[in-house]
C-alpha cells in the first residue's frame, strides 16, 4: 500500500506499508524531507509497525510523537503529516 501527503508549505511524505491480520507491517516512511538524526526515521517506522490498521489519524500522530526524542528535529514534515500519509496508504487514497 502506498500513500502520499504534501505538507502545506512543507515537504512530501510517502508511506509504504502492508496490512497483515489487520495490523501495519513493513512500514517505510520516506519523502523529500529532512530529519535529524537520520536514525529517527527508523524510530518512526518502528512506532507504526504492528499498530491496528484502523488506528485513527490522531492516534497515529500520538504514536509518532511519543516515539521521538526531544533531540529529534523534523524539517518540512510533522508527525500529523506522516500520519496522514499512512492513513492514505491504508484507505487507498491518492493525493
Amino acid at each position: 500500500m502506498h500513500g502520499e501527503y504534501k505538507i502545506p508549505g512543507g515537504k512530501l511524505v510517502v508511506a509504504d506499508l502492508n496490512v497483515i491480520d489487520a495490523r501495519l507491517t513493513d512500514v517505510r516512511v520516506s519523502g523529500d524531507f529532512f530529519i535529524e538524526p537520520d536514525s529517527a526515521l527508523d524510530v518512526i517506522d518502528a512506532a507504526l509497525q504492528g499498530l491496528p490498521a484502523d488506528t485513527s489519524h490522531e492516534a497515529l500522530t500520538l504514536a509518532i510523537e511519543a516515539a521521538l526524542d526531544a533531540e529529534v528535529t523534523l524539517y518540512g514534515i510533522t508527525p500529523g503529516g506522516v500520519a496522514m500519509a499512512v492513513r492514505r496508504a491504508i484507505d487507498g487514497a491518492t493525493p
